[in-house]
C-alpha cells in the first residue's frame, strides 16, 4: 500500500498522491477542502500525475475539489489524470466535466 497524500505542491497546484480509496478518501477530502479554502491563487490545477492507484474514491475527491474551488470564485484545471482514474469518468460520462 502507498501512503496517499493531499499538498499544495506550489502555489495553485493541489498534488494528489499514493492510493486513492475508501482508507484515504476521508482524510484527504478535509485537506484538500482546507487547502483550497487557503489557496489565494484565482486558479488551482489538481495534479493527479503522483496518483499510483484510484478506485471511484479518487474520482469523488476530484469532484470535490472542483466544486470547492467553483465555490470560492477559483478556476479549475486537472493534470496527469490515470488511466484507472479515467476508465471510471468515461462510465460516468464524466469526461467533459474534468476536461474543464
Amino acid at each position: 500500500m502507498s501512503d496517499a497524500a493531499v499538498t499544495m505542491a506550489e502555489p495553485g497546484v493541489l498534488a494528489l498522491a499514493g492510493v486513492l480509496d475508501y482508507r484515504s478518501g476521508p482524510a484527504l477530502r478535509k485537506q484538500g477542502k482546507a487547502l483550497i479554502a487557503g489557496s489565494r491563487e484565482p486558479r488551482l490545477v489538481f495534479d493527479c500525475s503522483a496518483v499510483v492507484k484510484s478506485s471511484s474514491v479518487g474520482l469523488s475527491l476530484l469532484l470535490a475539489f472542483m466544486r470547492d474551488a467553483q465555490a470560492a470564485g477559483k478556476a479549475c484545471e486537472l493534470r496527469g489524470m490515470p488511466a484507472d482514474m479515467r476508465e471510471i469518468a468515461e462510465v460516468y460520462d464524466l469526461d467533459e466535466v474534468l476536461a474543464g
